[in-house]
């Protein structure tokens, strides 16, 4: 069957994240995206997993569904862990998602994390130990478990950060490398990006949300075609099998909140040339900017970009609906016109904002959305955008013309 999964989300207990992010919530918006498979993140929290144990029966082998629920939305066990350590003389600050098959694997997780900290503080808990060792810690649990660096590239906190990671997937996890079959590429990131390092010709890149709200579910997401259980899922990632993994849903990596170089507050917003033509500083405060993901790439290809290596999962650029029918309207994403538009369709007419944008034919769009809307995101299913790059913490501005 096919397959679309979102495995990395988080729950109301992790910090910055909605009050409407309860399985209940991700499930009714997973159905309105189109996805079918979705993290429940935060497993680790002991409040949200007594409330998943509640909500969630067996679905699949290793996965669950909402009790009585019947819109074929299906769950996996996931979480996401940050590891900020010291190691060679350097800050290290590495976050991972955690995939589990079952609540027996969860719990013996959470009783050796407890051991190094507290896990109700937030969704997404803090620990002083390597990240190597959390590798061993998951696979003592269960060894059908998977440990994924999350959004790889992110300056501050991820395996390849400029500002914090490592050069390479053996130089963070060492001995336990050999464990690591996949890398979450991030918003900031693509598939082509990724394809620069020989070093990942083995890893699997895959892309989800990190959705912090509802709304956010099913903007980066993986396409599998295979049956709905999670060893056939997680073989397809490890194998990097292009017959049952199809392909991956990607942000425009330009729209990311760090696909460039800069300073925020100073509004300074530079390509790796720029950044280099400046020394790495601030023209306003001269302070070092943050180095961004493509600059960051770029310092550690060893391909040029254009490369595709042989194993290479297909992927495809999308913008979120509401975004595109911001930009052609002219208005805010949250605005009446905006979700009254949206609601028509996704809501009111009980069709996935995915297939909107990926599969319905014009024809049949047509009958549904202003022709402005329309032209909009036919143009974006054939890439003519145009973005002002993310740096610093700031999303890129898109501009469909």
């Amino acid at each position: 069957m096919r397959i679309i999964a979102d495995l990395h989300v988080h729950s109301k207990y992790s910090r910055a994240t909605s009050k409407g992010m309860d399985a209940d919530s991700i499930a009714l918006w997973s159905h309105r995206k189109g996805i079918n498979l979705v993290g429940t993140g935060d497993f680790t929290h002991p409040t949200y997993l007594k409330e998943l144990k509640q909500k969630l029966a067996p679905a699949n082998d290793g996965l669950f569904a909402l009790k009585g629920s019947k819109n074929g939305v299906h769950f996996m066990l996931t979480s996401e862990i940050s590891n900020i350590y010291s190691y060679k003389g350097k800050t290290r600050r590495i976050h991972n998602i955690l995939t589990a098959p079952s609540f027996e694997a969860v719990d013996k997780i959470n009783k050796a994390l407890s051991k190094f900290g507290r896990l109700d503080y937030d969704g997404r808990p803090i620990f002083g130990f390597n990240a190597k060792d959390l590798v061993k810690l998951v696979m003592d649990a269960s060894d059908r478990c998977m440990v994924i660096p999350a959004h790889a590239w992110t300056p501050w906190y991820s395996v390849f950060g400029s500002i914090s990671g490592f050069d390479s997937i053996e130089e963070c996890f060492e001995e336990q490398a050999g464990h690591i079959h996949a890398i979450e590429t991030g918003l900031s990131s693509d598939p082509p990006m990724n394809w620069r390092l020989e070093a990942l010709d083995r890893i699997t890149l895959i892309s989800n949300s990190d959705a912090h709200s509802p709304e956010k579910l099913g903007r980066e997401a993986n396409v599998f075609e295979c049956t709905m259980q999670y060893d056939d899922i997680t073989s397809a990632i490890k194998s990097k099998d292009k017959k049952r993994f199809l392909s991956t849903i990607e942000f425009f990596p330009e729209e990311g909140k760090y696909h460039f170089d800069g300073h925020r507050n100073c509004k300074i917003s530079f390509s790796p040339e720029q950044t280099h033509q400046h020394k790495g500083l601030c023209p306003v405060c001269k302070k070092p900017l943050t180095i961004g993901v493509l600059n960051r790439v770029d310092n550690l290809a060893t391909r040029k970009d254009g490369v595709v290596p042989d194993n290479a999962i297909p992927f495809r650029h999308l913008i979120p609906l509401k975004e595109i029918i911001a930009d052609v309207l002219d208005v805010g994403v949250n605005t009446v016109k905006v979700n009254k538009l949206y609601a028509g369709v996704v809501i009111d007419r009980g069709i996935p904002e995915l297939e909107v944008l990926q599969d319905i034919p014009a024809q049949e769009l047509k009958q549904m959305l202003p022709e402005d809307v329309l032209k909009g995101i036919l143009k974006v299913r054939n890439g003519r955008v145009s973005i002002a790059p993310g740096y610093d913490g700031e999303y890129g501005r898109i501009s469909i013309p």
